[in-house]
């Protein structure tokens, strides 16, 4: 997501972090969540996935909200409890360069 926000319009902060408790105190209750906080609304799973997709502008990601958010839901927690055995995981975090540092919040 960060190599592709080349308008740098995203910040991240994990949801164990000073930010997310100040703006979204529930949101560390669910870890395994994908959280936005965009001009004062949260929107999580699939919703969330979504306002990132029309944010880096990807082809296609209005359709995505025709989609019934019980279905939408479905297929994210499916990716979500999958990702690892389709994708991959790696033995350690790229580290960000100076540059992305700068874009992580406490």
């Amino acid at each position: 997501m960060i190599r592709r926000d080349r308008k740098r319009i995203f910040r991240f902060a994990s949801l164990q972090g000073e930010t997310a408790k100040r703006l979204v105190p529930d949101a560390a209750q669910d870890l395994n969540s994908f959280v936005i906080w965009q001009n004062g609304g949260v929107w999580k799973r699939s919703d969330a996935v979504i306002r990132v997709l029309i944010g880096l502008r990807a082809p296609g990601a209005k359709i995505l909200c025709l989609v019934p958010r019980p279905l939408r839901d479905f297929v994210y927690a499916l990716v979500a409890k999958n990702r690892y055995r389709w994708f991959g995981k790696h033995e350690s975090c790229r580290l960000p360069t100076a540059d992305e540092r700068s874009r992580f919040l406490p």
